[in-house]
């Protein structure tokens, strides 16, 4: 249930206000540690130089006539916080034991120093550096020891300062992140508010390009695009259902007539069998309407192909002309095969055979028909990415303010009432070819002919598609 109510502006928000919390108690840790690391290296180099400073005074002197255990506390001008100096001799049997209750320094401090020559030591207050040296062939040790003030009071400031700056930096990276997270979901809540507007009655509305911003813009000419194919499969339902309802209903209307006018009267046989005939060829058109209504449905928009090969398109234009010249000899089809290229696999396509031979077959068959049977030119060529196929003819062509209804089921245009046809095959064409993820483009003037362009792309550059090449 929380879940659901965290957005995820909230979710983008609380995660940078981690990110940039976890960098600075990082870097605020980094620099506390190095500040304190540098202060016990400094504090230690200025011991050591009182130390250098003590050996070189003692060595100044006639001579250090010392007892093997006799402390000497050797106090000089405080130029440290409560400096304290001392020289010991060594003990014959290097036990540091008694020394060591007198001062208050551990006997191992004084065992590392004659191991190392110099060693170093603290108790979190006091810091201690001792060396080791030898004066008229007598061993030694001098220390110096002092309070180091940078650690009590400079690194409690230091303390004090980091957490202001912390909290500040907090403080700062919360208002940050919040404007941060909303200027990123600003265009896309923007782009949810818009969509939101879209519904079947305004499907004609479209997204606007977010200025610099491209992976957005890519979401938007994506949602564009589905957005345009949504309005054309809407348009073509309604222009489906407009023309269904003409279509099936003139051949109804006409064996419902001639059955009722049959029926209405005692009729010869002969008159019957006209009847009779009159209500079979319209059943047959209805039939036929039908079969071709199921086809653009099984092949509509966005419909789905069973089976996808490999398929040659020259090897398929040589067999729909074929088919084509055997249904009528009058097709005069001529094949121009001058742009095949040298390479013949990038004339292969991803796609269903039957189909994409239903496709040109009909785009084909079109431009015979209404040339009255004159030579048609058909001309394949190839890129690395495409393959074409152009169908043009001298016909009749289509008057230009009918150009945009051309791909509506069941539509003719004006000047084609002397041909058969029921206005399927552009539109079954066209489903097809986009399934096939290719494009149809049509050009035509009336009475100099039509133009019809296929494009589709070959099977390798489909293939890197499908890979994310």
């Amino acid at each position: 249930m929380f879940n659901k109510v965290i957005t995820n502006q909230t979710k983008t928000m609380v995660l940078l206000m981690l990110v940039f919390t976890v960098i600075i108690l990082l870097f605020s840790g980094l620099v506390y540690f190095s500040i304190v690391n540098f202060s016990h290296q400094r504090f230690y180099e200025l011991l050591k130089i009182r130390t250098t400073t003590i050996i070189q005074i003692e060595k100044s002197k006639e001579h250090l006539d010392l007892p093997e255990n006799y402390v000497l506390n050797n106090l000089n001008d405080e130029e440290l916080p409560m400096e304290k100096d001392y020289v010991f001799a060594v003990p014959a049997d290097s036990n540091f034991k008694q020394i060591s209750r007198e001062v208050h320094i551990p006997d191992d401090f004084f065992k590392n120093i004659l191991k190392r020559g110099e060693a170093n030591y603290n108790d979190k207050e006091f810091y201690y550096i001792g060396q080791f040296f030898k004066f008229h062939n007598k061993e030694y040790i001098a220390i110096a020891s002092a309070k180091n003030h940078y650690v009590v009071y400079y690194l409690g400031f230091l303390k004090r300062t980091l957490i202001t700056c912390i909290v500040l930096s907090l403080f700062f990276s919360m208002i940050f992140s919040f404007y941060l997270s909303k200027t990123l979901f600003k265009p896309i809540l923007k782009i949810t508010g818009k969509v939101k507007q879209i519904s079947s009655e305004n499907l004609h509305l479209r997204l606007e390009s977010q200025p610099d911003n491209k992976e957005l813009n890519e979401l938007v000419d994506t949602f564009n695009d589905m957005l345009n194919r949504i309005e054309t499969s809407f348009e073509t339902q309604n222009h489906l259902i407009g023309n269904v309802s003409h279509e099936l209903r003139t051949p109804l209307t006409s064996i419902m007539g001639e059955a009722d006018v049959a029926l209405s009267i005692n009729r010869t046989a002969e008159e019957y069998k006209e009847t009779l005939e009159i209500i079979l060829d319209e059943a047959e058109k209805l039939d036929r309407k039908i079969k071709a209504l199921l086809m653009i449905a099984q092949t509509g928009f966005d419909g789905k192909i069973q089976k996808m090969d490999k398929v040659r398109m020259d090897q398929l234009l040589w067999d729909v002309i074929e088919t084509l010249r055997r249904i009528d000899p009058r097709n005069n089809i001529y094949l121009d095969i001058s742009m095949l290229p040298d390479n013949p696999k990038k004339l292969k396509v991803q796609g269903n055979e039957q189909l994409l031979h239903l496709a040109v077959a009909n785009i084909i068959n079109n431009g015979c028909k209404y040339s009255n049977f004159q030579q048609v030119k058909v001309s394949l060529g190839a890129t690395d990415t495409d393959v074409y196929i152009i169908v043009k003819d001298n016909g009749i062509g289509i008057p230009q303010e009918e150009m945009n209804k051309i791909y509506d089921p069941f539509f003719r245009a004006s000047n084609t009432k002397n041909y058969e046809g029921y206005g399927i095959g552009l539109p079954l064409a066209r489903n097809i070819v986009r399934m096939h993820h290719g494009e149809l483009i049509v050009s035509s003037h009336e009475n100099q002919g039509t133009t019809v362009q296929l494009r589709f792309p070959n099977f390798y550059s489909t293939q890197s598609e499908e890979k994310g090449i």
